[in-house]
């Protein structure tokens, strides 16, 4: 049984996250984003992406902070979940990391309903605290059937 997890952490508004590398597909610089009338504030629009149209949402908005100009370090990582690829536009990320299991814990009660939704669990690497992002949850719960629906084929 597997003793640790294998994650990319990325920042978000001064905080660190990670997401289950086994979710993600490829991490890219972003070059450019179309928007996308009557989108939900979050989304910033739609990126060509491999041959791929893929959402993109930005996930400072999406946790209610405030809107940051994309800069070089800015991020997008290509999530997939059950058969939908999202782009999610971070800070900036560039590190991979194994977590062991037994760091993990869940996240605190007083978090439900908030952002404790978006959260699988928090971990200490090193002498940081890591927001470990549920994947599943954040695709999920996007503001509609229209904010990440799959591309059309």
């Amino acid at each position: 049984m597997a003793t640790s997890e294998p994650y990319i952490l990325f920042e978000l508004a001064g905080t660190a996250y990670a997401v289950p590398s086994a979710s993600v597909q490829r991490m890219e610089m972003i070059e450019h984003v179309t928007p996308v009338p009557n989108a939900p504030a979050f989304l910033d629009g739609v990126v060509f992406s491999r041959g791929r149209v893929v959402p993109a949402i930005n996930l400072r908005c999406r946790f209610g902070f405030a809107r940051a100009a994309y800069d070089p370090k800015t991020r997008l990582i290509v999530v997939a979940h059950a058969d939908r690829a999202v782009g999610l536009i971070v800070d900036s990320a560039r590190e991979f990391v194994n977590i062991p299991l037994d760091a993990i814990q869940p996240p605190p009660e007083g978090l439900a309903g908030t952002s404790g939704n978006y959260l699988s669990g928090i971990a200490t690497v090193g002498a940081r605290v890591v927001l470990i992002l549920n994947v599943a949850e954040v695709l999920n719960h996007t503001g509609g059937p229209t904010a990440v629906a799959p591309p059309e084929h």
